[in-house]
């Protein structure tokens, strides 16, 4: 068996090792084309803020490491250009030089990932605006700051990477504007769970400009850029972050023939098979299926592009797994505060007409009177005819990502709020209650 893989970083190097775990004797091949195979993308943020200090602290695995311990082929700088479905070739172009040459394939998978969304705006490729996908990427932010003394920056979008931006850049002494085209920060969540976040960004010094979005770009004096808003406002920085989502790295595929998804992602059935039976693809490029409906959706995260990458190595030899499906289960750290959330959203449930319960809490982490308690806010919807589990939102300054884990696992297990009632979960005062902010949900919800 010959496997090719085009694309690293999560899906793919994950479908790598684990295809080598099933198979000793199996010929596999990563064609990536940059220089990096596996890196830490998720720590991007924190490297530009230099809570992360070293650069090569990001690489989580190196072309020698998969030779050496694994026996794979690793060949950065190596871009995919054509597939031929029928001969069961790839064309490959060496990026540093070389003559293209085709490989050949039993099985092919496709990991090539999402490229940042940089709308069509004048000025838009002005030298000091910056999206943040790769580790380059990570080190020409760094790099600007230092040689360009920045002292304002803006943020384009709202979102989880942009605020994780502001934190970071707002941590430099950099004063911060977040520009959204939404009416509230982080819009996968519900606009009732915010109002304490926003507070906690302003506090912090960052500026929100909420409901609006950008229209120009334009170079002014003193090496700034002036962003001109849709609503007609000015605003001059020294530095801009696009951070206004991703969209799938599709080309390679739909030229080769394959179904492209509605929201541009490659389409998948729950073996991560395209249609083509011997091409699979995983991560951010692909369409896949929400756990809790079935509907198609593309969520571009870690978790489930590593789960992807497993799953397509199983089937390729032999096994029969199948993706469960995603939730979007989230976290994000704003200053103080951590933000997070899985499954449905309100908003989603209302947009899919779906009959739906919901309750708020707002326990402490731990019991009140051990030092430190802080309320944690809560909201879980759910099924009001079984009790079943839809989606869970929870904001506070510790303890958040425990409770939200949790209700996460009861979610993939099809569990109800009952289910929560009797949950069995650790207790020490320093870390919960005998009433759990998880029990008290199911309790709440059970009345």
């Amino acid at each position: 068996m010959k496997v090719v893989i085009i694309g690293g970083v999560a899906g793919g190097a994950s479908c790598a090792a684990r295809a080598r775990r099933l198979s000793e004797d199996s010929e596999i091949i990563v064609l990536d084309r940059g220089r990096y195979v596996s890196f830490a993308n998720c720590g991007l943020p924190y490297y530009v803020g230099d809570v992360i200090h070293n650069e090569k602290d990001l690489i989580v695995a190196t072309p020698e490491l998969f030779k050496n311990r694994f026996n794979i082929d690793v060949r950065l700088q190596s871009e995919a250009v054509s597939i031929d479905r029928q001969a069961k070739t790839v064309t490959v172009r060496p990026l540093d030089g070389g003559n293209e040459y085709t490989e050949s394939y039993d099985a092919l998978v496709l990991s090539p990932g999402a490229g940042p969304i940089r709308p069509p705006l004048e000025g838009i490729d002005l030298p000091g605006i910056f999206s943040l996908r790769t580790i380059p990427d990570s080190r020409n932010i760094r790099n600007w700051i230092k040689e360009h003394h920045v002292k304002e920056a803006a943020i384009v979008g709202g979102g989880f990477i942009g605020l994780e931006m502001a934190d970071n850049l707002t941590r430099q002494g950099i004063r911060v504007k977040v520009i959204e085209l939404q009416t509230q920060v982080m819009p996968p969540l519900d606009p009732e769970m915010l109002p304490e976040v926003e507070k906690h960004l302003k506090d912090n010094g960052v500026e929100l400009i909420l409901g609006d979005a950008v229209a120009s770009f334009k170079a002014s004096e003193n090496e700034l850029i002036t962003i001109r808003t849709q609503s007609g406002k000015d605003i001059a920085v020294g530095m801009v972050i696009l951070a206004i989502g991703v969209k799938p790295e599709n080309a390679l595929a739909k030229a080769a023939g394959l179904e492209i998804g509605a929201r541009g992602g490659i389409r998948v059935d729950r073996q991560m098979r395209t249609t083509d039976p011997a091409i699979w693809a995983v991560g951010d490029a692909v369409e896949t299926h929400e756990f809790s409906t079935g509907q198609n959706i593309s969520v571009p995260l870690a978790g489930p592009a590593n789960r992807q990458g497993r799953i397509a190595a199983d089937v390729i030899f032999g096994r029969d797994s199948a993706f469960r499906g995603v939730q979007g289960t989230a976290v994000c750290r704003i200053f103080d505060y951590t933000v997070a959330m899985t499954g449905l959203s309100e908003k989603t449930l209302q947009s899919l007409k779906t009959v739906y319960q919901k309750i708020y809490l707002h326990p402490g982490q731990h019991v009140s009177y051990f030092p430190g308690a802080h309320a944690i806010d809560m909201k879980v919807l759910f099924e009001p005819s079984t009790g079943r589990i839809l989606g869970a939102q929870a904001v506070g300054q510790d303890g958040v990502e425990k409770r939200i884990d949790v209700i996460s696992m009861a979610i993939q297990m099809k569990a109800t709020v009952f289910d929560l009632e009797e949950a069995e979960l650790c207790y020490a005062p320093q870390f919960g209650a005998a009433k759990d902010p998880v029990n008290f949900a199911g309790m709440i919800a059970a009345n």
